[in-house]
């Protein structure tokens, strides 16, 4: 055992693998422990937002401590930031949209540029051909056009407890600056929010968990079916080889994927826990696993070791589990590796296709898939609503597969060096 350990450690398709592996469970097993959020709590109001650090706006305006920085690029950094050379065209497609002429146009001037849109914008107005997400998309420019040229400070004002009437206290000038570290309320969203306003890191890291337990349960189901009949199959033979055989040849007449998508339809929403959809994956994924481990006993069945067991008197479960499954061993463990992985993208296939767990209770990557399509994240540019959970999926499933290769190198005599 020790030999056969070092060996696969050698390997450094397996090593690069397990590594990979390790480390996003580990996150998510640490990782809940440490931040104890909710992860489907809506925690913005709002959907998509942006990644990046958030920072109290009604803390930053009351910091007891303010700084002056004279900056003299602040204000051209203000406004690039907000007009931009993408926001400088669509504004020019907005206004010769409108009837402006173009030739009255200059994107390079700000200030005459700003004046056209304040003259001629109007959020209400219906232009031909526009879509309603270019109408939201030009109502949203609009907003961060506010106070785009202003030079006057921020007067900020608060009720008079005694008339009612709002009164300055204060005024933010634009040179004015606070310490991050200083204010109270500070939350870093490296992936943003997503369409329900939701933390999408702890999101993520909460869907992974889910889905490798979905693919740890559907994966275990399914070997253990497979092996079984498959050792059955492969040894008694005859009448026994013929039925399961007959079965196993019906399960690959008709796809998996949609004998699958058959079941978890007819259980219906409320019946579809990640375990119950787990269970299913596995109890259509068996089929390859039955077929492979039968070749393989029908190649041991008739060995020495194999015979003299049999001359002894030993029973058939006997001779089963102590002289034929050590000799097999290593392929169940690479099948078992293979059918995790293939679980984890099977719920992912199926949620998409809004037939996955029920999404209420837990989140998954395939649930996570199907909430950014629904509310068309790709289609607007919200990249982190699915490109961290794509890159999650292929990274388990090119660990797994990773992992797979390396122990086959190590097992087959066809592959060792």
């Amino acid at each position: 055992m020790k030999h056969t350990l070092q060996q696969v450690f050698r390997s450094g398709k397996f090593v690069i693998g397990f590594s990979i592996f390790v480390i996003i469970l580990l996150i998510a097993i640490i990782y809940p422990l440490v931040v104890a959020d909710d992860p489907l709590g809506i925690i913005a109001q709002g959907t998509f937002f942006p990644p990046g650090i958030y920072v109290s706006t009604f803390d930053s305006a009351n910091a007891s401590t303010t700084y002056t920085l004279n900056l003299p690029n602040a204000s051209a950094k203000r406004i690039a930031s907000k007009l931009g050379n993408e926001e400088r065209q669509a504004v020019k497609e907005w206004l010769i949209a409108a009837g402006v002429p173009e030739a009255e146009i200059d994107i390079e001037d700000t200030i005459k540029l700003m004046a056209l849109w304040a003259q001629y914008y109007d959020p209400d107005k219906s232009i031909p051909g526009m879509t309603f997400a270019e109408r939201r998309y030009y109502q949203r420019l609009d907003t961060s056009f506010k106070g785009i040229l202003s030079i006057e400070g921020l007067t900020v004002a608060a009720p008079n407890p005694e008339t009612g009437t709002l009164e300055q206290i204060g005024t933010i000038k634009q040179s004015d600056y606070v310490n991050i570290g200083e204010v109270v309320n500070v939350r870093f969203l490296p992936f943003g929010t997503d369409n329900f306003g939701r933390d999408i890191l702890t999101e993520l890291v909460s869907a992974t968990g889910v889905s490798l337990k979905i693919g740890f349960v559907a994966g275990i189901v399914a070997t253990l079916i497979g092996l079984t009949l498959g050792l059955l199959a492969g040894y008694v033979g005859g009448i026994a080889d013929d039925i399961i055989m007959f079965i196993t040849n019906l399960f690959i007449v008709i796809p998996s994927f949609v004998l699958l998508i058959l079941i978890s339809f007819s259980l219906g929403q409320d019946a579809r826990g990640a375990t119950t959809v787990a269970v299913v994956i596995g109890f259509t994924s068996w089929v390859w696993t039955a077929r492979a481990v039968r070749a393989q006993v029908i190649s041991l069945r008739n060995r020495d070791h194999v015979n003299l067991s049999k001359l002894s008197g030993h029973s058939v479960p006997h001779i089963i589990i102590n002289d034929i499954l050590p000799y097999i061993a290593s392929y169940v463990v690479m099948a078992l590796i293979l059918q995790i992985s293939s679980g984890i993208l099977a719920e992912a296939g199926l949620s998409i296709l809004g037939l996955g767990p029920r999404t209420t209770e837990v989140p998954t990557l395939g649930l996570m898939m199907n909430w950014s399509m629904i509310y068309q994240a790709h289609v607007l540019g919200y990249w982190w609503a699915y490109l961290p959970v794509l890159v999650t999926i292929a990274l388990i499933t090119f660990s797994m597969n990773l992992m797979n290769t390396g122990l086959d190198q190590v097992f087959n005599p066809a592959l060792r060096d």
